[in-house]
């Protein structure tokens, strides 16, 4: 193998700010206005059942063919309050566009996520009055350890139920996966922050930074000092290849990686291998390698276990992976690594199929260059204090009201079990719980979850 190749700066100044621009620009108002009239309006409509925060689409959609972008943003933002993210984000090819009906003629769903950006993205340009405001204080503090989508959805939910919050997290910036685990080209001009900033004005919540659970944080005294605790801690940590070279130098966590370029104030300053391997299938790999090309990176190769067919990430982003020049080789799992003067210089892969749901090696291997090797193989949940709550499958086991099995302990998001790890849930369970947590300390009635009996929303 050649000498390893890693270094910044492979790219000019205005290579990079083309490349890390918005890779899916928003609608233009005469765009959103033609595409708002492909919408039924469907009574019962199915991508409503397929969203998993339950925004009621056909009504904002109305909104939006009425240009009335105002209207239509509170009608996404009641139901979703990092609906401006989840609109550059999540996976609607999968959840409310597939479920929508022009499916079933056409070939072409009504672009919803993009119709939710238009309108989201006219409210944070001109916010106006404020959407949302608190109701009266009901004097109970909640805790909420986690600044992610889930437990900033929880905090602002609570506030405007009347509620005083106090946000813990383990960083020095708040957003979770928001910030620092979403490819950049997703999320440009800092939309991240801007959109907790606009949170945030509802009042009513106090961010306390750089503060965890096991270090300044316990889960006993946080029950003792407030009325109730949520707990949105995320995955923090990172699944192991196995193999006892995986130390070497170039051999990194995905995650990491892409935390490192979302934090970046230089792109041209984030080094980069000429020959990239991804080791994983889902939506990190995607975004690792993808960005490992936009850094300059000239062979980016994803390499998964399975099919192509069975990876997490959706065919959607596997083609827009392609798109951008990265290879994908399937039924295959990392062997070994090859190494120069401490530094990773290669990968060798055994081919395998399945038989009887297991992966067995055909025998065949085949070799890849690598100057880096970045590791996209799962998350794991890290459970911080040894007296938290009861664990199923290696997460936070709730019910369905974001409960655990701790008295005053609420959760949700992905550090919680039989979620799907997506931004759009953790939003939901934030809001469940915000609400399961209302009931528990005011004794409002059972089954409300609309926000607008105690709390007010301005049009």
């Amino acid at each position: 193998m050649p000498d390893p190749d890693v270094k910044p700066g492979r790219l000019t100044q205005s290579q990079y700010a083309d490349n890390f621009g918005d890779a899916h620009p928003p609608l233009t108002a005469v765009q959103a206005l033609i595409e708002a009239e492909r919408c039924y309006y469907c009574f019962d409509a199915p991508c409503v059942q397929a969203c998993p925060t339950g925004i009621d689409i056909p009504s904002f959609i109305r909104r939006i063919g009425e240009s009335n972008l105002r209207g239509a943003a509170k009608t996404i933002l009641e139901a979703n309050i990092f609906g401006g993210m989840c609109a550059r984000v999540c996976p609607t090819e999968v959840l409310c566009e597939q479920a929508c009906v022009r499916n079933t003629n056409e070939d072409k769903p009504v672009e919803i996520g993009l119709l939710q950006r238009r309108a989201t993205d006219h409210l944070f340009q001109s916010p106006g009055k404020p959407l949302f405001t608190r109701a009266a204080s009901t004097g109970k503090r909640i805790a909420v350890v986690g600044a992610g989508p889930a437990g900033l959805s929880c905090a602002h939910r609570l506030a405007m139920l009347g509620h005083t919050i106090t946000v813990f997290d383990s960083k020095s910036k708040p957003g979770g996966l928001n910030e620092y685990g979403l490819a950049t080209y997703k999320t440009v001009d800092g939309f991240a922050q801007k959109e907790i900033e606009w949170l945030l004005a509802i009042g009513g919540i106090d961010m306390k930074y750089d503060v965890a659970l096991s270090r300044q944080l316990t889960l006993a005294a946080l029950s003792a000092d407030f009325d109730a605790v949520f707990l949105g801690l995320g995955l923090g940590g990172v699944n192991a290849l196995g193999l006892p070279d995986e130390t070497l130098a170039g051999v990194a966590n995905a995650v990491d990686f892409i935390a490192a370029l979302r934090q970046a104030n230089d792109y041209a300053s984030i080094p980069v291998g000429r020959h990239v391997v991804v080791i994983g299938g889902g939506m990190t790999a995607i975004d690792a390698a993808v960005q490992s090309r936009l850094l300059g990176a000239e062979v980016v190769t994803i390499v998964y276990r399975r099919g192509q067919s069975q990876m997490p990430a959706s065919e959607y982003e596997q083609q827009w992976a392609q798109h951008c020049g990265v290879a994908i080789r399937t039924w295959s799992v990392l062997k070994s690594l090859q190494s120069r003067d401490g530094h990773v210089s290669g990968a060798t892969f055994a081919n395998v199929r399945e038989a009887d749901g297991r992966l067995v090696e055909t025998g065949q291997t085949w070799e890849l260059r690598a100057d880096t090797v970045l590791k996209a193989i799962g998350q794991t949940f890290l459970a911080s204090d040894a007296s938290g709550p009861a664990l199923q499958g290696g997460r936070i086991k709730v019910d369905d009201e974001c409960r655990t099995s701790l008295a005053k302990v609420w959760a949700g998001g992905d550090c919680t079990y039989g979620g799907r790890d997506l931004t759009v849930e953790a939003v939901q369970h934030g809001k469940i719980a915000a609400h399961s947590i209302d009931r528990a300390l005011t004794g409002a009635a059972v089954g409300n979850t609309a926000p607008l009996q105690r709390a007010r929303s301005a049009a």
